[in-house]
């Protein structure tokens, strides 16, 4: 019988069998994220994975080549189209509409996969996982300062090198109309050139243009009117506020970042890196203040950021596991229940050691190999004798010399609470 084998481009993670040996690094940089959140009383929010497809062609737009071409969207038994979420921001505003929190102040993290149709690459998969936060009722100002102090935290804790951050501000609706009108006009003359998406955006959502991945339309481009030739004073002086509040880190004002979701309103930013190659991004965000009140609520400030885990975990620089190893070997013929009380009683009293308890029953040479395969620093070794005497017997395997002694399990505790 053939092996039942996982769908394309969804991986599976175990530190047992690492893809690209990713899994390590991906475990430890979302729990250094969870930190980081916590520190900033940012609050958990768990949306549903399966939505309404509406809701992202309401919020992503229908001319995003998310809605185009990679939602996993099909139809239920009820004849619904439902869609596997492609991004955060949708459910946690959906989420606020329908539970008419809009006049309330929120600021929400959450963590988990989502899903887009599109052609594996590295560091970006078919179901992929993201981290996110969203800062839900506050005005432009010093949410964005906050913000990018965030961004700041996790670059420097993840130990990230060859890192930019690029930001950007989109104005208010009034500059941006008079953007988006100068650019139909620029782009006129060129109009036969362009595809049937390009012409579609041109006519919805003529920022998006400058988001373009297509090398000749780039070109044309080069010349094409600056955004921040139109934007008033207020958002200059945001931008360099921000620039000039983070000047330990690389942060660049970039006229062309507009992020690819039609929600953006005010400022923007991604961060990217060189080690990552050509797709450099591995988190950015922005204002979008606009987003529930085209999801059927009421206006309500809004500004947040996604984090592309595969992608920040492969460029971060951090020990995987600073915890010591120890391994507990009950050798055949104890009794376990004694013995395993004792372990358990151990890992009560210190929580910075990893103690693993050798469930088999092969001999001491095997264990302690299986222990010296694990990494252990040291090994407990409880035989009937010791056990009957209430001894263990520690070996030290971080040394060639691998010294050992017997000691009372009152000394074992003693030594064990100050590893």
């Amino acid at each position: 019988m053939d092996k039942i084998r996982s769908l394309t481009g969804m991986p599976d993670y175990s530190e047992k069998s690492e893809i690209d040996g990713v899994a390590a690094k991906l475990f430890h940089v979302e729990n250094s994220l969870k930190e980081i959140f916590k520190s900033f009383n940012i609050n958990e929010i768990r949306t549903p994975a399966l939505e309404r497809t509406s809701l992202f062609q309401r919020s992503v737009g229908d001319f995003s080549d998310i809605v185009n071409k990679e939602l996993y969207s099909f139809k239920d038994k009820n004849d619904r189209s439902i869609t596997l979420r492609p991004e955060g921001t949708a459910g946690v505003i959906r989420h606020i509409v329908e539970n008419n929190l809009e006049s309330y102040s929120n600021k929400f993290w959450y963590m988990g996969p989502m899903w887009r149709y599109e052609r594996p690459q590295k560091g970006r998969y078919r179901q992929f996982n993201q981290a996110g936060i969203e800062y839900l009722g506050y005005e432009e100002g010093l949410a964005e300062l906050e913000l990018m102090s965030v961004v700041c935290l996790i670059i420097k804790k993840l130990n990230i090198k060859n890192s930019l951050i690029k930001i950007n501000h989109l104005g208010n609706e009034s500059t941006k109309a008079e953007f988006a009108e100068a650019i139909k006009n620029y782009f006129e003359p060129y109009k036969s050139s362009l595809d049937e998406i390009d012409i579609d955006r041109l006519k919805s959502n003529p920022l998006r243009l400058l988001d373009t991945k297509n090398k000749d339309l780039q070109k044309v481009l080069t010349n094409a009117p600056v955004l921040t030739d139109f934007l008033p004073k207020s958002s200059i002086n945001l931008l360099n506020k921000i620039k000039d509040s983070f000047q330990d880190f690389e942060i660049e004002i970039d006229p062309t970042l507009v992020r690819g979701l039609d929600y953006y309103n005010g400022f923007v930013f991604e961060a990217i890196s060189n080690d990552l190659g050509a797709q450099s991004s591995f988190l950015g965000g922005g204002r979008y203040d606009n987003l529930s009140s085209q999801l059927g609520g009421k206006i309500m400030n809004s500004i947040g950021m996604a984090i592309g885990l595969e992608r920040i975990s492969e460029i971060s620089n951090i020990e995987t596991d600073k915890k010591n190893r120890a391994s507990f070997i009950i050798l055949a013929g104890v009794d376990h229940t004694k013995a395993y009380k004792m372990a358990h009683e151990l890992r009560s009293i210190n929580e910075n050691v990893i103690l693993e308890t050798h469930l088999s029953s092969s001999s001491l040479k095997a264990e302690l190999r299986r222990a010296n395969k694990y990494k252990s620093q040291m090994a407990f070794i409880i035989g009937e004798e010791e056990l009957k005497n209430n001894k263990i017997l520690i070996k030290d395997l971080k040394n060639e010399s691998n010294e050992q002694k017997n000691v009372s399990y009152d000394e074992l505790i003693k030594i064990y609470k100050n590893l």
